[in-house]
């Protein structure tokens, strides 16, 4: 059995559900809180030394870091294939795997998603400057994913792939935001892709 160490909020450890779920590995989500009051519980630290989420147990395998553990999962288990064969495509799905993770996380969830709507919803106040900062970033997250996006339903065409997986679940958090709409209206290849894989079964189970 796999055991996933990590809180069914973070974008983070759902992708590595979601990677999960695409390749029918069983696994049992194992609840650590890295918000909570005291941080998360001492024990955590022999299992992440970084102290951050997800954290994934196999066997005598220990990873840490989302992309090593999808990556594992993808090579270690049965199922579709979600890496690319060819050197080009697979360079490509990296470079979409750095952009989410350097410039797309920062500005959709933590600037757009977190300020505008999760934070009022817990009785915070929106950081107007962090929203406004986050904006042009964003922008150039999505037009440099629509101009890389390849012909077909998923980011590099007819094959779903880490990028999509990695992706889903910035923008389910991303889309919630009132800023989304806008940034979204000159994206139109992006737009049809996340009407297209919300509606999988994996974004549903997780």
């Amino acid at each position: 059995m796999v055991r996933l160490f990590g809180a069914d909020y973070s974008v983070y450890v759902r992708i590595c559900r979601l990677v999960l779920e695409e390749k029918q590995v069983g696994y049992e989500l194992m609840p650590v809180d890295v918000f909570a009051e005291n941080g998360p519980p001492n024990w955590y630290a022999e299992k992440h030394p970084f102290g951050k989420i997800p954290t994934l147990e196999h066997g005598d395998l220990a990873l840490f870091e989302t992309g090593a553990i999808t990556r594992y999962v993808d090579e270690a288990f049965e199922g579709p294939a979600l890496q690319p064969d060819g050197p080009v495509s697979r360079a490509r799905m990296n470079q979409i795997l750095s952009i989410l993770d350097n410039y797309a996380y920062p500005s959709l969830v933590w600037g757009l998603y977190v300020e505008q709507v999760s934070k009022p919803t817990r009785g915070g106040l929106t950081d107007e400057t962090r929203v406004a900062e986050a904006l042009p970033l964003a922008l150039t997250c999505l037009k440099t994913l629509e101009a890389l996006k390849h012909p077909g339903p998923w980011l590099l065409g007819d094959r779903l792939t880490l990028a999509d997986l990695y992706a889903a679940p910035m923008f389910a958090c991303f889309i919630q935001a009132p800023a989304s709409a806008a940034l979204m209206a000159d994206c139109p290849s992006i737009t049809d892709w996340w009407l297209r894989i919300r509606e999988r079964d994996s974004l549903r189970k997780t």
